[in-house]
């Protein structure tokens, strides 16, 4: 009978394999717009931030170390990295500010005059993404 493997063999991962050239610039390029997107989303009512953040975070993961480690330590954005990378954590503070921004802009879609059916597609949008926000844990 063969023996099993020694537990510090099976503890280590395989080290990657680093992307080709053309689809780490790709990423980086997804990466910078996500960002930028995401910025975007912290003064626009409506706009989701914290997605934009995820994925350029995701993308500068795998097309450089630099800015990942940026965003990782990143005043406003590095929390809401970490939280996410313990198990899907969004902090009450996100979640209070997601719905506040949600109501205002369910708000404005009204008071601009928006025809009524995509006002209510929209805020049934906002209202689906709030379930499942409010359902996320919390850090602890």
């Amino acid at each position: 009978m063969d023996s099993p493997p020694d537990q510090a063999s099976t503890d280590t991962a395989p080290p990657l394999r680093p992307l080709p050239w053309p689809a780490r610039w790709l990423l980086l390029v997804f990466a910078v717009a996500c960002l930028a997107m995401g910025i975007i989303g912290v003064i626009v009512p409506g706009l989701p931030t914290t997605v934009f953040i995820l994925m350029a975070a995701w993308a500068a993961a795998r097309s450089s170390p630099r800015l990942y480690r940026w965003l990782w330590n990143h005043r406003l954005f590095g929390p809401l990295l970490r939280n996410w990378a313990q198990g899907g954590c969004v902090s009450r503070r996100a979640k209070w500010s997601a719905t506040c921004l949600m109501a205002l802009s369910g708000i404005v879609l009204f008071a601009t005059g928006t025809r009524t059916w995509i006002a209510v597609l929209a805020i049934t949008c906002m209202a689906c993404v709030l379930a499942w926000l409010w359902r996320r844990p919390e850090p602890q």
